[in-house]
């Protein structure tokens, strides 16, 4: 079995500004993306069918996987095998006429069924999701101030976990991945990651014996280690997902992987930076 050696960070050659200029950098380009986005469409994220609605057609042919889905000129959001010889096709698009036209012009197609899908998430649900992630987003900072009972501390665990989810949500827009019950769910998990990892680091500071220096690195053993794994994991998910075509795995890998990677510069770039000021500065102010 492979070892991993987790680096130890030399901090004291960076200063606290230093430390934090990258990660709100890196947020601040994210919020621009998401707040230009909205601008544009009327919303901060590409919406997926899910909430917006589409086509489905199922046919019977020979062809692949892959030459179904090149077949048709209207976005394709998935392909999926229903019997033999048999493919259930989704479609970003309401354009179900076109799409029978497709299918029905193709000598190496037959349409089996056909029509509208609507959203599983109307405006209301839309609304009462972004409710009840501002609630979630509320429920962790009370847990947070309830835990360690000190402002910094608390909300650097709040800054970082929104950071963790603005960054990937920005980064599903400019590469064309759309808001779905899978990547919400991979969004879920991204707060989970993020709280764990910040408040490994802030427990091991605040709470344990040693150095803020020791305590950091104590920490990033732990905390870098069990990240790295999870993205290695998602990142072969993804590549795997992608090579049979299972595009919702392979979304859900992405999203995770940039959620991840994000969590890693924001809790040990941005949170060791408050962190470290609220040991050497806040706390004698």
């Amino acid at each position: 079995m492979v070892a991993f050696e987790v680096p130890e960070v030399d901090y004291t050659q960076y200063t606290n500004r230093q430390l934090v200029a990258i990660p709100l950098v890196v947020l601040a380009l994210a919020l621009v993306v998401l707040a230009a986005w909205w601008a544009m469409t009327g919303s901060p994220v590409a919406l997926g069918i899910d909430f917006t609605g589409g086509s489905e057609v199922t046919v019977e042919t020979t062809l692949s996987q892959s030459e179904v889905r090149a077949a048709f000129d209207e976005p394709v959001v998935s392909v999926q095998g229903a019997q033999d010889n048999q493919y259930i096709v989704t479609f970003d698009s309401a354009n179900i006429d076109a799409i029978r036209t497709t299918v029905d012009s193709n000598p190496d197609m037959e349409r089996l069924r056909s029509g509208r899908t609507s959203p599983i998430f109307g405006e209301e649900n839309q609304l009462m999701a972004v409710v009840g992630v501002g609630v979630a987003f509320l429920g962790m900072s009370l847990l947070a101030f309830a835990f360690f009972r000190t402002f910094v501390p608390s909300i650097a665990i709040v800054i970082s976990a929104f950071s963790d989810i603005v960054i990937p949500v920005a980064i599903m827009n400019l590469v064309g991945i759309k808001l779905s019950l899978g990547t919400v769910a991979a969004l879920l998990m991204l707060i989970g990651y993020s709280v764990d990892s910040d408040i490994l680091l802030n427990n091991h500071v605040l709470r344990r014996s040693g150095g803020f220096y020791e305590s950091t690195y104590r920490a990033m053993r732990t905390g870098v280690t069990m990240t790295l794994t999870s993205m290695a994991a998602m990142a072969v998910m993804a590549v795997t997902a992608t090579l049979f075509g299972i595009d919702l795995m392979a979304s859900i890998g992405l999203v995770l992987v940039l959620g991840l990677a994000a969590d890693l510069m924001n809790t040990y770039m941005l949170n060791v930076t408050l962190l470290r000021w609220y040991k050497y500065e806040g706390v004698n102010r």
